[in-house]
């Protein structure tokens, strides 16, 4: 294999991080806080010293309730973000249709910042002018793209999906555990999965492994301390 060859290669093997972000933030957010925030309502209320049929009815409560806050919540943020966006193409649409040649020449100016030569810039614009103006400013000057575009329904799918999945293994882990131990079962398993969706959001965002556990870890364990805390002196004062 010649050194082009080898180049080529290696460009066409080249794993971009940036196309799943939209995705990924929604997925990871969702587990951690179906995770988090349902391992914490039942260790909070274990502390309490409830037996282990009200800390499963806890887990599920809290699964159901989360699940279609995630899923509204994101929803609503997502699609304010799709009329921003429609909006702001409508203005470029209006603009390009009555200023037709100080678009072309403002898209012009965003390539010379761009390093290109002013000649080139005029080229490039007036080309992409003669294609899709539209789809030139929207991604040039407007920073939009289909990659990065807002989806709202996929975006409330994928929280609450992932909520669900999330706040399942501490539920699950008081179902077998029962008992006495329902508490620090719950917290083990909780750690453990914790440490495993920081590990695989790191390596699917490309962000170092160990500092994206270490900071899942420390404020995952940090919530349940504190919801233990509440649980047991809201015990102490009954």
């Amino acid at each position: 294999m010649t050194e082009q060859s080898a180049v080529n290669a290696h460009h066409h093997a080249e794993e971009h991080f940036v196309t799943r972000t939209g995705w990924l933030r929604a997925a990871v957010l969702g587990a951690n806080d179906g995770l988090l925030s349902t391992a914490s309502l039942m260790v909070g209320v274990a502390a309490a010293a409830a037996d282990a049929q009200h800390v499963i009815l806890t887990g599920v409560a809290g699964i159901a309730a989360g699940a279609m806050s995630m899923a509204a919540g994101e929803y609503v943020s997502v699609s304010s973000q799709a009329d921003a966006e429609r909006a702001d193409l409508a203005r470029e649409r209006h603009a390009l249709h009555h200023f037709p040649e100080q678009e072309k020449a403002e898209l012009a100016g965003i390539y010379r910042e761009r390093g290109l030569h002013p000649d080139l810039a005029e080229q490039v614009a007036d080309a992409l002018h003669e294609n899709d103006a539209l789809a030139a400013h929207a991604r040039d000057e407007l920073g939009l793209t289909d990659t990065n575009s807002a989806n709202p329904v996929q975006a409330a799918v994928a929280s609450a999906a992932s909520f669900v999945a999330g706040g399942l293994p501490p539920l699950l882990a008081a179902v077998v555990a029962g008992g006495q131990q329902v508490l620090a079962v719950i917290a083990a398993v909780t750690l453990v999965m914790l440490a495993l969706l920081g590990a695989a959001g790191a390596r699917l965002g490309g962000a170092p492994l160990a500092k994206a556990t270490l900071r899942v870890l420390l404020f995952g364990t940090l919530a349940m301390l504190v919801t233990a805390a509440v649980g047991r002196a809201f015990h102490t004062v009954v």
